[in-house]
């Protein structure tokens, strides 16, 4: 059942044995799992079924470190959370990920590969990936399209991601609305998770919307669902009995910020630019490879000088593009038309600010359908030249530069973190305030990767590496931004000294509390965090599944 809390009509309070916050992948993948079963479900999401901004608004928030840092525009809300916007890149960590490493202070999970492999299966099938595409530890096997470069493994490897061929919010909003035990619930912010006067029990999900209504959700356990940010100000909030937020005795509730930086490293200038990149793009013609390999800091060369892991991407940056190819370019865009719809424009201005590539002008396109015909006729032959290049496997528009792209892991630091600002948003509630930092091994890491891969990958292609300034020299500041990849604050550990949910995912001190996603991991890797997401929280869905029944049989509440 889909309800919209903003229809007068709705109830204001709802019960459930399960209250899963947050319709992302996260809480999809959890709800999802319990559909046709005896155990309710109500899954709650802020925002509606697009984009809206009067929604979005909740999200802002204050930067309030050195590191610029963009709360409002990193993320979604809206079904389907953050993402809506996704590139669909799935990839699981290994145990070189998950296990402690000397030098990297604060590292290690409580979990291994072994113990996730049945549940990377489950989210395989999820984010409808075929399942003759198999995996092992922090890589997907292939086979994939074009043979990536042959790398030396005392330095770089090749790790395979698989693309998820779906937006979450689109492929199970049926499923779940028709479900008879599930309760989508939308437009309904859970403004504060109230306890017991120990602060062990949560006994009610207080929620609200933008035109007023005010309700309260009761269950028998609760799933914090709602991203890396917001799963840690929606604890930070909850303080009216836990007077530093639920789940906070020992201040560990929003520290451990994580992203994975980005920013360009570099340039390779060559006359054979498409030897390097040509294996690396993630689109064959004009679809996307299902498939496809990214290069990474091989662990003996981590091992060696005591980095991080990271990646790197080379991008191809167009030059002169041909007179012929331009026309056609604008004759499409004019056939597309404006975009008109709040969503849309939401999702086109959150997709800018979210750019993974390197920087560039954006051509402005005449919108005159008749001009840009007229153009694409008289400049017919580059059309022709550009349909032989494509023939074969060549690019269509000449380029000698490659753009070198890093990617980077964030060590563990508590002084990275999620608080809550002085400012409120439109519900009364307060902003978050994100002070994000890098360490000294951020930096050492960012600098080795250059040093390590630019004169390798400029040799592949015959080229000249040409280092950004601020990628090799110490006393530059970092030119790097966000990925949209929100970890750690959260995090999980065996000991509550050391985090703030156990390894099964739930808080410590909190007896019916449980937290799903990316806020969880103690580390990030190089990978994208969405496909361990799922798995962990498929895996909390077992979990939960089992202490719900038993509770059913015992008849405990």
């Amino acid at each position: 059942m889909l309800i919209d809390y903003l229809d007068p009509s709705a109830p204001a309070d709802l019960q459930a044995d399960l209250c899963v916050i947050g319709a992302g992948p996260a809480g999809i993948a959890i709800a999802q799992s319990f559909i046709g079963s005896s155990i309710t479900v109500c899954l709650v999401e802020g925002g509606g079924l697009t984009g809206e901004d009067r929604s979005q608004d909740l999200y802002n928030g204050r930067s309030a470190g050195d590191m610029p840092f963009d709360a409002g525009t990193s993320r979604m809300r809206v079904f389907g959370g953050s993402c809506t916007l996704w590139g669909g890149g799935c990839i699981p960590l290994g145990d070189d990920d998950m296990a402690p490493r000397d030098w990297v202070p604060g590292s290690g999970w409580p979990l291994r590969y072994a113990e996730l492999t049945p549940w990377y299966e489950k989210a395989r099938a999820f984010c409808h990936i075929d399942a003759s595409y198999r995996f092992g530890q922090g890589s997907f096997e292939g086979p994939v399209a074009r043979k990536p470069l042959d790398l030396d493994p005392d330095v770089m490897t090749n790790y395979i991601f698989a693309r998820s061929p779906i937006l979450f919010g689109e492929a199970y909003r049926e499923p779940l609305g028709q479900a008879a035990n599930i309760t989508v619930l939308l437009h309904a912010n859970v403004m504060e998770l109230r306890s017991n006067d120990t602060a062990s029990h949560v006994t009610e999900a207080r929620i609200g919307s933008l035109d007023g209504r005010r309700g309260r959700i009761r269950a028998r356990r609760y799933v914090l669902a709602a991203g890396g940010i917001e799963n840690a100000r929606i604890l930070l909030l909850s303080d009216s009995v836990a007077t530093r937020g639920l789940g906070n005795d020992r201040d560990l509730v929003g520290r451990y910020f994580m992203d994975h930086p980005s920013g360009t490293l570099g340039s390779i200038r060559s006359d054979t630019p498409d030897r390097l990149t040509r294996p690396y793009e993630r689109t064959i013609g004009k679809a996307r490879a299902p498939v496809s390999p990214e290069i990474g800091l091989s662990m003996a060369a981590q091992k060696r000088h005591e980095t991080l892991n990271g990646r790197v991407h080379p991008f191809a940056v167009e030059g002169e593009v041909p007179r012929g190819i331009r026309a056609l370019r604008d004759l499409r865009a004019a056939l597309r038309g404006p975009v008109r719809d709040e969503g849309s424009l939401l999702q086109a201005r959150l997709n800018a600010a979210l750019q993974n590539g390197p920087g560039g002008a954006v051509a402005v396109s005449p919108r005159n359908l008749a001009l840009s015909t007229m153009r694409l006729g008289l400049h017919i032959g580059d059309i022709v030249r550009a349909a032989a290049q494509k023939a074969n496997d060549r690019p269509t528009v000449h380029s000698d530069r490659v753009a070198l792209v890093g990617f980077f892991e964030q060590a563990p630091n508590r002084d990275s973190r999620i608080t809550l600002d002085t400012s409120r948003d439109a519900l009364g509630l307060r902003r978050v305030s994100v002070d994000w930092r890098l360490t000294d091994l951020d930096r050492h890491t960012y600098r080795t990767l250059t040093v390590l891969t630019g004169d390798r990958l400029a040799h592949a292609c015959d080229g000249r590496f040409e280092p950004a300034a601020w990628a090799i020299d110490p006393a530059l500041p970092p030119d790097v931004h966000g990925t949209a990849h929100h970890m750690g604050t959260t995090r999980m550990a065996n000991d509550p000294a050391q985090g703030v949910v156990d390894p099964n995912g739930k808080v410590f001190g909190v007896g019916n509390l449980h937290v799903a996603g990316s806020s969880v991991f103690p580390t990030g890797g190089w990978a994208f965090p969405t496909f361990t997401l799922i798995a962990l929280s498929l895996r909390l869905a077992g979990q939960l599944r089992t202490l719900l029944q038993a509770c059913e049989t015992g008849g405990l509440g």
